[in-house]
């Protein structure tokens, strides 16, 4: 696991939303670093038990889900992270109630992470619209197609909205994402 450099963010409460096929260390380490700052971190799935990886190439371990999307409100949470991997997002851009709990996130004015292939579910909530976004090259396209201002940097944040391009950011954005929450950028953030 990189080092743990992140903010002090004791007491905080963020969701990580992800289902079977999320990018294994997109998931993990966040999941690590952000309760090694202090804060409460939830898996919220559409099922409860266990999601599966994607480690790479194959399959990957396990995680356990904490809560399910359908009992999961935006209001019990600081945040919310959103791991890539082609599978995951591909498979919650078709479910309503997951674009729902993204937005409630977004229009709370509340900070949201997205990695790699995740800005997707951007694109289908439409925040992508008029925002700085970066992502997994493949997804640059559709973002733009969205109205979403695209950069090639390890981390890009946007008036709370805090994206990345792919596990070798991951450093950068789960360092952003800390500072975001910790600062409480969401709560000055510009009604859009």
């Amino acid at each position: 696991m990189p080092n743990i450099s992140v903010q002090d963010i004791s007491g905080k409460r963020v969701a990580i939303l992800a289902t079977n096929g999320f990018e294994q260390s997109e998931l993990e380490i966040p999941l690590k670093k952000l309760r090694a700052a202090g804060a409460q971190v939830d898996v919220v799935s559409l099922e409860g038990g266990e999601i599966k990886g994607w480690d790479h190439k194959d399959w990957g371990r396990t995680v356990p889900v904490d809560k399910i999307l359908a009992e999961a409100r935006a209001d019990d949470y600081d945040a919310i992270v959103l791991p890539g991997g082609v599978i995951n997002p591909d498979l919650l851009r078709v479910e309503q109630k997951a674009l729902d709990f993204i937005t409630s996130f977004w229009s709370a004015k509340k900070v949201v992470g997205a990695i790699c292939h995740a800005p997707w579910l951007l694109v289908e909530t439409g925040i992508a619209k008029g925002r700085r976004i970066t992502s997994y090259k493949s997804v640059k396209t559709d973002v733009i197609n969205a109205g979403g201002l695209w950069e090639d940097s390890a981390v890009v944040t946007d008036q709370g909205l805090v994206t990345s391009r792919n596990p070798g950011d991951l450093d950068a954005f789960c360092d952003k994402l800390a500072e975001e929450i910790r600062e409480g950028r969401h709560d000055r953030r510009a009604a859009a």
